[in-house]
């Protein structure tokens, strides 16, 4: 056998093994961080709740400040909606708040069209403690086999999960100020 015939064989494999591992993780995914603010949570609240707001302190802004973004007719508040065209760090899409409750909750559907198509959802929970408030950003959604396997091969919680925690080092500086 040819070496080039023994080596798209072995390419072959890497592959359908690689695609054989990736249909077996979980459906869906979850990235989560949490950090305490010396703060309560009406002094955060106002931060998640405005999407005028996001933009001092958001990690995607500061990836790309020249980034285009538009507003729907609410800034604010539930049906606060907020679309976003950057540069390949941060893509495309549009963000709307679906739910809010103000000093505890903020839920927003995120809808990617760049670098790639996807709709998440994501949540600021906000939980009194000693010391503070406990601040959780979660987002969820499905995750289709791409998905699965571009987790194999970048680890989407550990690069996700780094602006996650950018963004909210940038919310304590804001806050705790």
């Amino acid at each position: 056998m040819a070496w080039w015939m023994f080596l798209l064989l072995a390419l072959a494999g890497a592959v359908l093994a690689l695609v054989l591992i990736a249909s077996r993780k979980p459906d869906t995914f979850r990235i989560e961080r949490r950090i305490v603010l010396d703060a309560g949570p009406e002094a955060i609240f106002p931060y998640l709740d405005s999407l005028e707001s996001w933009q001092l302190w958001s990690p995607w802004a500061r990836k790309d400040p020249a980034m285009r973004t538009t507003y729907g007719p609410s800034r604010a508040g539930t049906g606060a909606s907020m679309g976003w065209d950057g540069n390949g760090k941060v893509g495309k899409g549009n963000m709307s708040i679906v739910e809010s409750r103000p000093h505890e909750a903020v839920v927003y559907r995120l809808e990617f069209e760049k670098p790639f198509r996807a709709t998440n959802r994501a949540r600021f929970t906000l939980k009194p403690v000693d010391g503070g408030t406990e601040l959780v950003w979660t987002m969820e959604g499905p995750a289709p086999l791409v998905s699965k396997i571009m987790d194999l091969l970048m680890n989407m919680d550990r690069m996700v999960g780094r602006d996650f925690e950018a963004g909210l080092a940038n919310l304590r500086a804001l806050v705790e100020r």
